[in-house]
């Protein structure tokens, strides 16, 4: 059948399961929307690009699916960046479709052109800029295949607008065919069987969990594997939730605002077996130091991670579930004795009374930390947590007990200021029916306050809870600690009634100054049923301890101890 290739665009979306769409549109993808207003896709018009994208995000990471953002060529397009940026870091699924001039035009300099596929090129998967109308049933499937397999991440797909214009005879191709893209599911058996010798073999072991994990759907998996050996797990940041956190076997996020217990166990460790993580800065600190008496069995489905940061000594690539459930049966061969890490657990029982994550709580004053705790117990730990980034985050990641994946999303690899609030709003929309709050810093959530436009248009519940301290408070810290107090340009002087704000743009507000109020704050917002942000006013020099100075081991830690 004869078709536009806009209209194209749209029933390649279709065919690929696209129910949401995230965009603002412009003038070369005006042909793209008229498409759309007949289309049983539900977009949601944001008031910026970059919302656009982390709301993207957001709805991916919550849901597992791929999310998709619409811009227009030009600083529609560039506004993306950023997102992909962070997407590419976290590994996340996205489809970023761009409008471009006119294919005559390109490299002329035309009105609202940029070379959007030049210009993200180091922080896509792969990149299509579409010269033949013909393409877009093929590119669309490839591009969706690439986003959600192997290691997740976004493409971007660049469509001048006479291609949008053009028409196509249309069929929506029955597989792909990609050369020279082949991810690598299955773990090598012999590589399998000898980490599980090693690991029926330690006596100190350490399961390092990452982000890897949640894209794998693997937690089941993880859950069995630490049972079977008794061995202790630690997450990193991307992992939360992948292990309930409520499980004895449990040591929490570790790295550089990890808690202590799990920095020591890693560093005591006889083997540390991480399984979807990358051994990044922050959760190695000094590298000559980390885990450098143990083996390390590094199971990731990317290659190109493998002793990228610290040499191994079983490398397995493959599928975080597969290669776990084929370990599994390799270890329930070796009849694995769970009494040989007994001493071990007492072990981590003691560095986690000695090393508890703790704060002064104060009769009146809330403290950033009560707040979360507080999220946590109202909500029963069912929420979806999202955060933005710094002291908020830490926070976030610390004092609320995750316990199940894809609760809590987060900007981790990128660390996007302004991420938390559109993502939550990505989240919700792929979630409708779960309570979503995204704990936000006071100076993150001025980066992209103006989605709660989008929230209040589409009435999608998500629920601002502002640490409101007054700064930008995870570099005032570090010019607390090792600047000598010298607080240049982190306090915000200038600072909004965010509760008016809520109210203007016709959410609930509220501002919240004494301790008592805090749960009662929270359960109405969540009664509401509409958009809600609530300004905590926290104690404003508060810090995230834990903390492992830059450069340090992870065990030279401030803070965080009785």
């Amino acid at each position: 059948m004869l078709i536009k290739g806009s209209e194209a665009i749209v029933e390649s979306l279709k065919a690929n399961g696209v129910e949401a769409i995230f965009g603002l549109p412009g003038g070369v993808v005006i042909p793209l929307y008229d498409s759309l207003y007949d289309a049983d896709i539900k977009h949601y018009l944001v008031r910026h690009e970059q919302g656009a994208a982390h709301a993207a995000d957001g709805y991916a990471r919550a849901t597992g699916k791929t999310g998709v953002c619409i811009a227009t060529s030009g600083p529609g397009a560039t506004n993306l960046v950023t997102g992909i940026a962070n997407a590419y870091m976290d590994s996340s699924p996205m489809v970023a479709i761009t409008g471009q001039v006119r294919s005559g035009l390109i490299g002329t300099d035309g009105f609202q052109e940029a070379d959007i596929t030049g210009i993200t090129q180091p922080i896509v998967k792969h990149s299509y800029l579409i010269k033949d109308p013909k393409d877009i049933p093929r590119v669309f499937k490839e591009a969706f295949y690439i986003a959600s397999t192997g290691r997740p991440g976004p493409v971007v797909i660049d469509i001048p607008v006479d291609m949008q214009l053009a028409e196509i005879d249309y069929k929506q191709p029955s597989r792909v065919q990609l050369l020279g893209y082949k991810p690598t599911l299955k773990g090598h058996k012999r590589q399998i069987k000898a980490a599980a010798k090693l690991i029926a073999a330690a006596e100190r072991p350490v399961i390092y969990a990452g982000g890897g994990i949640v894209s794998a759907n693997a937690e089941k998996e993880l859950r069995r594997l630490a049972k079977l050996v008794q061995a202790p797990v630690t997450t990193t940041l991307m992992g939360l939730g992948s292990y309930p956190e409520t499980d004895k076997l449990s040591l929490g996020m570790l790295g550089m605002h990890g808690t202590g217990y799990a920095n020591y166990a890693v560093t005591h460790s006889d083997l540390l077996i991480a399984v979807g993580a990358r051994f990044d800065d922050r959760v190695t600190g000094k590298l000559e130091t980390f885990a450098k008496d143990a083996k390390k069995i590094h199971i990731d489905l990317d290659p190109a991670e493998i002793s990228k940061n610290v040499p191994i000594d079983v490398p397995i690539v493959g599928d975080a579930k597969n290669v776990l459930r084929d370990l599994l049966v390799e270890l329930k061969k070796l009849d694995v004795d769970p009494k040989r890490t007994r001493p071990w657990i007492r072990q981590m029982n003691q560095w986690k009374k000695s090393h508890p994550l703790q704060y002064k709580d104060l009769k009146r004053e809330i403290m950033p930390q009560f707040v979360v705790e507080e999220i946590y117990r109202v909500t029963r730990g069912k929420a979806v947590i999202c955060t933005e980034v710094g002291q908020n985050q830490m926070w976030a990641a610390l004092f609320y007990k995750h316990t199940n994946p894809r609760n809590f999303i987060t900007s981790g690899g990128l660390g996007t200021m302004g991420f938390g609030f559109p993502a939550s709003i990505g989240a919700k929309v792929g979630r409708p029916r779960e309570t979503v709050i995204d704990i936000a810093g006071d100076g993150s959530f001025q980066m992209n306050i103006q989605e709660l436009a989008t929230a209040v248009n589409y009435n999608i519940p998500v629920i601002v809870a502002i640490l409101n301290n007054g700064y930008l408070g995870m570099v005032r810290q570090w010019q607390e600690l090792f600047w000598g107090k010298r607080y240049s340009e982190t306090c915000i002087e200038c600072q909004p009634d965010f509760a008016k704000v809520a109210e203007a743009y016709g959410a609930l507000g509220m501002t919240i100054k004494d301790k008592k109020d805090v749960a009662d704050a929270l359960r109405t917002a969540i009664k509401a049923r509409k958009p809600a942000v609530l300004d905590f006013r926290v104690k404003q020099e508060e810090n995230v301890f834990p903390m492992v100075p830059a450069g340090k081991s992870i065990t030279e830690m401030i803070g965080g101890h009785k």
